[in-house]
């Protein structure tokens, strides 16, 4: 997911400018999740959203309540990421952004350690941003690349910096009165990267079988089994009934994502013919009905448009659905009108009407869904089966 920094600004804006929302919802399942984060200025939401997930893990196979470290995770990627750029001769995408295979397809070689043994936040900030040390790795990057040959020490300069911004990584920590390393405390906690699949429905590749999404921030070349995007929905639907959460990768750039907490796709066509706003929405330009459009998502019931297996192609074809953005999925409710959304928590903190909690529609979630990971035992055994689960 490309990096998304949220200013002070925008935060504040998110906090006080809100409307009445036009939506009542019912829920229809709630599954548990832990508090807020706030990635603030930093480019981690892949990080965030998938500790999310590994949390409320936890709190599902009756394990507690835990608040783990996304920045344990970051720093470990960041150093993973800099070795493959460094071999390729700086021909990887080199950037905050990552995918949840960061997390997930990780968890054996890093382990986790609690959020309390390692904040990553050694640069005299009580929040996390990551502008000067996005530029500072960037450029040590592009110098060691330049200088076309890689000498006995450029690792331990890369590591220096993180030590320095992020702080020195715990060979060992004490937690309750137990003495745990990074991984004896992930096999305490029962955490195995096996137990996790990544899926995704894409036309370009054939369905059941497994590819790696061609995006930037998958520079681990993750592969992700393809579905038919129905069925895609299906395993979100059971896997939320069934008592998981989901990580959820999708964009966020689009008009129908909306600071009120509502996500949606509105049908502008719907919209042209509606009513008294007919004349006036006729009358402007497409940058000016995207601004219209912006302003009324949850504050006016909007028709939405249906979805298809082909829209969602050619959003993907020409680079309106990106790895915008990574969330987590936890519950399910509908509107008013028995429309259904998607529960969803972010890492902005608590922001918003739904106090960093958002809803997402079917068909924005059947529309901008880049990818997501779950449990595998949240796989119907019907689906699981076509893909060889």
């Amino acid at each position: 997911m490309k990096k998304l920094l949220f200013t002070f600004t925008l935060l504040f804006t998110l906090l006080t400018v809100s409307a009445q929302s036009a939506y009542d919802f019912k829920v229809i399942k709630e599954n548990p999740i832990t508090t807020v984060k706030n990635q603030s200025s930093t480019g981690t939401c892949w990080s965030f959203s998938g500790v999310g997930l590994l949390e409320s893990e936890l709190l599902r196979m009756g394990k507690g309540s835990f608040d783990l470290s996304e920045m344990y995770i970051v720093r470990r990627n960041y150093e993973d990421k800099a070795q493959k750029h460094a071999r390729l001769h700086g021909n990887l995408n080199f950037a905050p952004g990552g995918s949840f295979a960061d997390v997930f397809e990780t968890i054996n070689d890093f382990g986790i350690i609690p959020d309390a043994f390692y904040h990553g936040l050694n640069y005299g900030s009580e929040t996390h941003n990551h502008g000067e040390l996005d530029k500072i790795l960037k450029g040590y990057m592009d110098g060691i690349i330049g200088a076309k040959s890689l000498s006995p020490v450029w690792f331990k300069g890369f590591s220096a910096i993180l030590d320095t911004y992020l702080g020195e990584v715990p060979e060992s920590f004490n937690y309750e009165g137990k003495q745990y390393t990074p991984h004896s405390f992930s096999k305490f906690l029962g955490l195995n990267q096996n137990d996790y699949i990544s899926l995704t429905s894409f036309s370009h590749h054939p369905f059941y079988e497994a590819f790696a999404i061609e995006v930037p921030d998958n520079w681990r070349w993750a592969d992700s089994y393809n579905l038919p995007v129905d069925e895609l929905m299906e395993v979100m639907e059971n896997a939320i009934r069934q008592g998981y959460t989901i990580a959820w990768a999708t964009d966020v750039s689009e008009a129908g994502f909306s600071r009120e907490g509502v996500a949606v796709v509105p049908d502008e066509h719907a919209v042209e013919n509606a009513g008294s706003d007919q004349a006036r929405w006729l009358g402007l330009s497409s940058r000016e009905r995207d601004a219209d459009l912006r302003m009324r998502v949850g504050r006016d019931l909007l028709a939405e448009k249906t979805i298809t297996q082909e829209m969602r192609q050619h959003s993907f074809n020409d680079y309106s659905t990106t790895d915008d953005h990574g969330m987590q999925i936890y519950g399910i409710a509908e509107d008013q009108n028995g429309n259904i959304f998607y529960m969803v928590k972010n890492s902005w903190g608590e922001t918003g009407p739904y106090e960093g909690l958002w809803y997402a529609s079917d068909p924005f979630v059947r529309y901008k869904t880049l990818s997501i990971v779950l449990h595998r035992d949240a796989i119907p055994s019907s689906i699981a089966g076509k893909l060889g689960l």
